[in-house]
């Protein structure tokens, strides 16, 4: 985050978070897609990677939804998603169906999906569940989203589940093994910028900047040019925004130029393990897919494994559809 001296030196009048909304024709079509699907009952599996803006663009919709009022929206809260099992997560349209947050869900299995039968029937609107942060669920726990909605819909009712993840759940969702719920659920990918990532560096310096102040004039259409060239998500741009305001003023220039923020990107930003991270996999999630020791997937990300056990390796990662 800028501090003060810097945003009055550049004449910066608001943070990046409170540029507003980029909204193209792309976006609302998007979501016009989603709310499609929700509003058939689908499986919906959202993805993009981190700092894409998935979860302004879901509370986006979600608000939508609430103001429709022809659905009620039921929102998984649970943080550590790894540990989190299908009874934590029937327990969300429960509470939100009831409006009761005190409600005491019942544990014995065939009783509870018989209540919640019950309350999707005396609801009389479709639910949709959305739980962020999906590519962490087990394997188990989402072929258990799927029984549920056909649980819902043999008692009348209908269900929607959308799942918001990085890139890795789509691939997750790919895999033979999980053919069941994968060939059953509408797949999203979600990219709030898109190719439009010089008009987003324009419109976000525009939004902020102090009413007649040019933008050219602080920020160089070059280093503009730059940063649409090398960077893609949201995320990264308000980040690499700080980085070089900040160093253009400890510099004491007036200009951020395209020497400034060629500085600015990290060291390692295009490195294999920060991309990987950045549609969801960790080291322990490359260990998982590829049945592989935890200290020999971190070898193989810095380069050091042997050529044939990296190709080895590297196909196996094409393969589940990594970028490799």
């Amino acid at each position: 985050m800028l501090n003060r001296q810097v945003m009055q030196h550049f004449h910066i009048e608001r943070v990046w978070s409170q540029a507003g909304y980029f909204e193209t024709e792309r976006l609302v079509q998007f979501r016009e897609d989603v709310m499609a699907a929700i509003m058939a009952g689908d499986l919906i599996a959202i993805s993009g990677p981190v700092g894409v803006g998935k979860t302004v663009m879901i509370n986006r919709l979600q608000d939508q939804i609430t103001a429709d009022k022809k659905i009620i929206v039921a929102r998984s809260l649970s943080v550590d998603k790894p540990r989190v099992v299908l009874p934590a997560l029937i327990t969300a349209p429960f509470l939100d169906i009831t409006g009761d947050p005190d409600m005491k869900v019942p544990t014995q299995p065939e009783r509870r999906e018989r209540l919640l039968q019950e309350a999707v029937r005396k609801a009389k609107k479709p639910i949709a569940l959305f739980i962020d942060e999906a590519h962490d669920l087990h394997g188990h726990t989402l072929n258990g989203l799927k029984r549920l909605r056909e649980v819902i819909s043999a008692g009348g009712g209908s269900l929607s589940v959308v799942l918001v993840g990085h890139p890795r759940l789509q691939n997750d969702l790919r895999r033979a093994t999980m053919e069941e719920i994968g060939h059953r659920t509408t797949k999203f990918e979600f990219s709030s910028i898109g190719d439009e990532r010089r008009e987003f560096v324009s419109w976000l310096l525009g939004q902020c900047l102090a009413e007649g102040v040019d933008l050219s004039d602080v920020f160089e259409d070059a280093a503009q040019e730059y940063l649409a060239e090398r960077l893609s998500t949201p995320l990264q741009f308000a980040e690499h925004l700080n980085r070089a305001f900040t160093d253009a003023y400890r510099m004491g220039a007036d200009q951020v130029t395209r020497d400034i923020v060629e500085e600015t990107i990290s060291v390692g930003f295009d490195d294999l393990d920060a991309l990987l991270s950045r549609i969801g996999y960790s080291p322990k999630a490359l260990a998982d897919l590829t049945d592989t020791r935890l200290p020999e997937i971190r070898r193989f990300l810095k380069g050091q494994l042997d050529s044939d056990r990296t190709d080895e390796l590297s196909t196996l990662m094409r393969k589940a559809g990594l970028p490799i």
